[in-house]
């Protein structure tokens, strides 16, 4: 694991609850592709249900963190990409089961007019900082 430093709000810029404005660290830089709700057959998991989406696109992230050699303390930044703003309790929810509110890291949330497939209601990528 890195040794990484958050800081929820530098000076002048207003605190968030759900993210930290800066994570710096140094170590092996990973980058993760974006992860949707596949199983490890590549079939959908969770038509319809953005929980049941979230918690498995959070499980595939985990997946490939651990396949770097990586944890979800080693990750700086997440982006999150949803077809509806309305799916974001679901993603914040399923990223609770992961990541610890004293560990969170930057992030964005983007709505998207689709995803690669019409089935897919949310995507995630991460970025993570890995000891040396």
């Amino acid at each position: 694991m890195s040794e990484l430093t958050r800081i929820p709000a530098p000076d002048g810029i207003a605190a968030s609850a759900q993210y930290s404005h800066v994570v710096l660290g140094t170590g092996r830089f990973v980058a993760i592709a974006g992860q949707l709700a596949l199983d490890e057959r590549g079939r959908l998991v969770g038509e319809g249900d953005p929980a049941a989406q979230a918690r498995q696109v959070f499980e595939n992230l985990r997946r490939c963190l651990a396949a770097a050699g990586a944890t979800f303390d080693d990750v700086v930044k997440l982006t999150y990409f949803v077809t509806d703003m309305a799916h974001m309790p679901a993603v914040r929810a399923a990223r609770a089961e992961h990541i610890p509110d004293d560990r969170l890291p930057a992030a964005s949330a983007v709505q998207v007019a689709a995803l690669v497939r019409p089935e897919f209601l949310i995507e995630v990528e991460a970025f993570a900082v890995v000891a040396p």
